[in-house]
């Protein structure tokens, strides 16, 4: 295929699906609907972890339809929303309340990194620290007598034979 082909192809493809978009979202009734939202926006009571716009049971069927019939008796969301909590609870909710014991869902994620950076930051000013306290004490040691040196010879091997006497 050549380029110019593909890139049609792609531009087809797009149209078509900017199309399909659009017709979906008639379908919901225009902007003014909210009824459809919030089937997508609720989790069903029939089928844990499915919003109650995937689930397929007729009871989720009949909750939608009593969704839309009360949008269209004039009814507003949120008087829904309600309703609905009153009746089913917390369970209808895809996220905790941020109130009560739901205020910890979204307290205790933030104290849990909040308190693992403060251990990396003193682990790693601790490892700092021992990294200088070990280079300030070599450096006098190495300082004292060059490496090849009869002084420094004399002085590894006063400190192996020091060594030695301890381990026997």
């Amino acid at each position: 295929m050549t380029t110019r082909a593909i890139l049609a192809a792609g531009l087809v493809a797009g149209a078509l699906a900017l199309g399909a978009g659009g017709a979906r979202a008639d379908e919901g009734g225009g902007a003014a609907s909210w009824g459809y939202g919030l089937a997508n926006e609720l989790m069903s009571p029939y089928c844990p972890g499915r919003t109650l716009n995937d689930c397929p049971s007729g009871q989720a069927l009949e909750l939608k339809s009593w969704i839309l019939a009360q949008e269209s008796a004039g009814r507003s969301q949120a008087e829904v929303e309600a309703d609905l909590y009153a009746r089913y609870g917390d369970v209808i909710l895809q996220a905790p309340k941020a109130t009560g014991f739901g205020l910890a869902a979204y307290v205790l994620p933030v104290l849990a990194v909040a308190a693992g950076a403060a251990l990396v930051v003193v682990f790693l000013r601790r490892q700092g620290a021992r990294a200088a306290r070990a280079t300030a004490l070599a450096a006098p040691a190495a300082a004292a007598a060059p490496v090849g040196s009869p002084v420094a010879a004399s002085a590894l091997e006063a400190e192996l034979e020091a060594e030695l006497e301890g381990r026997r």
